[in-house]
């Protein structure tokens, strides 16, 4: 009886000798392949650069507005709402100079101060700046695109034509 015990004891050990030997092999093949790895796919030093016909496009999103002002006053909603457009116009097109279209702000301040839209369907487009002595090359325009419900659209890239 002792003896049987005393076997079964033995094939566990044998067992995990085994699989700390597989273990130490599997580590020490990881850490050759991660070596090569990260000598091999270096990025160059210098900077790359987006092609100039990549800098101008637009791009349909919605603006879930309702989760972005919750908790926000309701003398403030409206305001709050123009500059988390704007925030998001920055994030997604990555330009600082943010310009919106009258027809959106209307759209924003439709329902007063308080109402403000839950979803909007804006079409931001990035373009180049043209103007004398302008700090960004880029500047972003975001207009209202007018929709029978946001709900559920997804981002589109938009042709200009």
């Amino acid at each position: 009886m002792l003896q049987g015990v005393l076997s079964g004891w033995i094939v566990v050990a044998d067992c995990c000798s085994v699989i700390e030997a597989q273990t130490r092999q599997l580590i020490t093949t990881n850490r050759d392949k991660s070596s090569k790895m990260s000598t091999s796919t270096k990025k160059p030093a210098g900077k790359t650069q987006r092609s100039a016909i990549a800098d101008v496009v637009a791009r349909e999103y919605t603006i879930h507005l309702h989760k972005r002002l919750h908790g926000v006053s309701f003398k403030k909603r409206a305001p709050k709402a123009i500059k988390e457009i704007k925030a998001f116009a920055t994030l997604s097109m990555g330009t600082s100079d943010v310009r919106l279209d009258p027809q959106l702000n209307k759209k924003v301040w439709e329902a007063g101060i308080k109402g403000v839209p839950f979803r909007l369907r804006v079409r931001i487009s990035r373009k180049r700046n043209d103007e004398e002595g302008a700090k960004e090359k880029l500047y972003s325009y975001v207009q209202a695109v007018n929709v029978q419900n946001p709900k559920g659209l997804h981002t589109v890239v938009v042709e200009d034509a």
